[in-house]
């Protein structure tokens, strides 16, 4: 409700996603938003009563501007909490937020909510070290995860609402740092999935699948972690793109008429060290290096950022101001240029990174389908749409 990282309430996000699927030809009423860990996390630091009021609002916030997707998340204590919070609270409040959005929806004449419940989940954006892996989580631990917060739905004003709970987030064994990434063990999780089994209508979500092969994806969702979280590894691919666009404008432009990109996104990171400062480790050079490629992608932070915005704007402009050469498309986007040269692809900068990015997403809708989906055929992420304006692909 204060806008965030990205300067947005979620009504203004919502109309932000709305001009970007009307640009792309695709139905608004389509589109699912989602609100991921709503509660008081972002307030740990205040007393209880203080963080619940400003997760009440944030709850209001939501639901009003039409997310329908809530991830109840009370999981993390305040400033005046036991370590760690018992579960009964954790629901009791997931619960106290749950009626909020109730009463929301209703008065907004939208559509009621689904819930997701559970915070056993990786750090968001990655761990700092993964050390010996992460553990699944346990089917008792998920068993009495359900039944806590059924006993706190069970209310004249939820028992409804319980019939709307469509996932609970656990830990399926996946995770990633800085430089690593703990792959999918269908083994390991055996027991839970058998667990999920039992339960009607709910499905697991699990998160920070980011990385994670293509078939650990699809042994993911066959093991009934229907709903897979991936973020961190979109934008990689992003910023992947980019820079290789930077290294080919590097190799066609002036020095004093390039973006400088890369050193223009590291100079705001270190200006303002906010969203890496507290996830990195090392000295000057190792810094540098997890500031720019680290897989927790901390630069997606930045990329709302007007200096950083501009130089992305010089960049794409520089480019097409001049026919990319086959051969510098080879060296730093080869799977591009292999699009490109079948004429599947237009060569205009904007297309390729929306390229780049689409090919990750494939491997999601491809796992999530179950059936596949044939790379001979004209994914979405491949058609030589119009490109649009710099600040759309930024989404």
């Amino acid at each position: 409700q204060f806008g965030g990282y990205t300067g947005m309430t979620p009504a203004q996000y919502r109309h932000y996603v709305e001009t970007l699927a009307d640009a792309a030809g695709f139905p608004c009423e389509r589109l699912i938003l989602g609100g991921d860990h709503l509660g008081p996390n972002a307030w740990q630091k205040l007393p209880a009563e203080i963080a619940m009021g400003h997760a009440r609002d944030l709850i209001r916030a939501y639901v009003a501007a039409g997310f329908h997707k809530i991830h109840l998340d009370c999981s993390m204590s305040c400033a005046d909490d036991p370590t760690p919070l018992p579960d009964e609270t954790v629901a009791a409040r997931s619960a106290e937020l749950a009626k909020i959005a109730e009463s929301t929806a209703r008065a907004s004449g939208l559509p009621m909510p689904v819930y997701v419940i559970g915070t056993e989940v990786p750090v968001p954006g990655g761990e700092s070290s993964l050390g010996e892996g992460v553990a699944v989580t346990a089917p008792e631990a998920a068993a009495r995860t359900l039944a806590i917060h059924h006993a706190a739905f069970d209310t004249p004003e939820l028992r409804e609402a319980w019939h709307r709970v469509i996932a609970m987030v656990v830990q399926p064994g996946v995770d990633f740092d800085h430089a690593s990434v703990q792959q999918y063990d269908p083994n390991a999780a055996k027991a839970l999935s058998k667990f999920i089994e039992t339960q009607p209508r709910i499905v697991f979500e699990a998160h920070s699948t980011d990385y994670q092969s293509e078939p650990s994806l699809h042994a993911l969702v066959r093991d009934h972690f229907a709903i897979l979280k991936v973020g961190p590894a979109a934008t990689f691919a992003y910023r992947e793109a980019l820079f290789a666009l930077a290294h080919i404008e590097d190799a066609l432009c002036a020095p004093d008429a390039r973006s400088g990109l890369i050193e223009v996104l590291d100079a705001r990171m270190q200006a303002e060290p906010k969203h890496w400062q507290g996830h990195y480790r090392g000295d000057a050079q190792q810094l540098r290096l997890q500031r720019a490629y680290a897989l927790s992608d901390r630069c997606r932070y930045y990329w709302g950022d007007r200096d950083v915005a501009a130089a992305v704007e010089t960049l794409i402009a520089n480019l097409r101001q001049r026919e990319l050469p086959r051969v510098l498309l080879s060296q730093f986007l080869p799977e591009q240029h292999a699009a490109v040269q079948e004429g599947k692809l237009s060569p205009d900068p904007l297309a390729l990174v929306r390229h780049k990015i689409g090919l990750r997403l494939d491997e999601y809708a491809r796992a999530c389908s179950r059936n596949g989906f044939p790379r001979n055929a004209t994914s979405p992420f491949e058609c030589a749409l119009p490109a649009p304006d710099a600040r759309a692909i930024r989404a």
